[in-house]
């Protein structure tokens, strides 16, 4: 089912894109990435960052197509769609399409509504582009989603943003087994005026427990949560803070979240940060600790390593990754 309905998604997105709708402008993007590293506890060479089942970050081969709608009073609505072609090359090579970004939205005046596969409004992720990142946040940890389906409401106001979601608690997969997710978020602060953010979230719901694309168990877990994030940008540095709280599959969960980061050169085009990480979930304890570096080597090219440490699993993974995205006009 998951399939068909990524498969439609996509029919239905090109479709659009073709119709005669006023459409002011569109972007497009060739995307592709090498990923590839070392695993102490496996003791061989690995093809993802993450996990062999997770869906970032592995070699990869896709687009990024964004089209704005446009009348004479100004934006009417934006149809997003960013498509890979992943390869697992763990335990015999597969190809795996990944539907990461696949929604309209449409501005209604007072809010904009969205539909697809999008962000929830949960969380730091809610406002955070990870779509090639290493490093990885709280909503890949199993507080929240990096991307699910469903419908949401989002306002841009004068000192922050306010959203609401309702999606399927599947995340990358689409599934009806009676789970759900509802999630809302309000923040204040404008990044790019106030060089500042804080942000506070509560979302509910009954969740899918998947790694990816695999889904590890048919029956939804209760889920509730509240979670406050805090970013700052000041000169070369940034720092951003999540905290989560709640309660998963019926018992306490939280999670500490800090990455910090430090620019060098020219714009801070060399990048290097940490991460530590702790996660409370299922009566178990998890430390983690993360650093990475990025550096964009050419105009379309970015060189970006991580080291990551899991003190539970006595696991070091080196990877490292090579990120193209070239934009072209037709």
């Amino acid at each position: 089912m998951s399939k068909l309905f990524r498969l439609g998604l996509l029919s239905f997105s090109l479709a659009l894109a073709g119709s005669p709708l006023a459409a002011s402008s569109y972007l497009f993007y060739l995307e592709a990435q090498g990923v590839a590293g070392y695993s102490s506890a496996a003791q061989k060479a690995v093809f993802y960052s993450l996990s062999p089942k997770e869906a970032m970050q592995k070699p990869s081969l896709g687009f990024d197509y964004v089209q704005r709608f446009s009348d004479e009073y100004g934006d009417t609505g934006v149809l997003s769609l960013q498509v890979r072609l992943t390869v697992n090359a763990q335990g015999g090579t597969t190809l795996e399409p990944q539907v990461y970004n696949g929604f309209l939205k449409l501005k209604l005046g007072f809010v904009d509504l969205w539909a697809g596969h999008n962000r929830p409004r949960f969380g730091l992720s809610a406002d955070l582009d990870n779509h090639a990142l290493l490093l990885q946040g709280l909503s890949m940890r199993g507080f929240g989603f990096d991307r699910d389906w469903g419908v949401g409401l989002e306002r841009d106001l004068a000192w922050g943003q306010a959203g609401l979601s309702l999606t399927s608690g599947s995340g990358m997969p689409f599934y009806l087994k009676g789970n759900y997710f509802l999630a809302g978020r309000v923040s204040w602060g404008v990044l790019a005026r106030h060089n500042l953010s804080l942000g506070f979230s509560a979302g509910l719901g009954k969740l899918l427990d998947v790694m990816g694309f695999t889904l590890l168990s048919e029956t939804p877990r209760p889920f509730a949560a509240v979670g406050f994030d805090f970013t700052r940008l000041w000169n070369n540095l940034e720092s951003r803070v999540e905290v989560m709280a709640g309660r998963m599959a019926g018992q306490p969960a939280y999670a500490l979240f800090w990455r910090v980061g430090i620019g060098f050169l020219e714009e801070n085009r060399l990048k290097l940060e940490v991460q530590p990480m702790v996660i409370r979930k299922e009566g178990q304890t998890r430390a983690l600790l993360a650093a990475g570096v990025s550096f964009p080597a050419a105009e379309d090219w970015t060189l970006r390593g991580m080291v990551h440490y899991d003190r539970e699993s006595r696991d070091t993974l080196f990877v490292l990754q090579v990120y193209f995205y070239k934009g072209v006009r037709f």
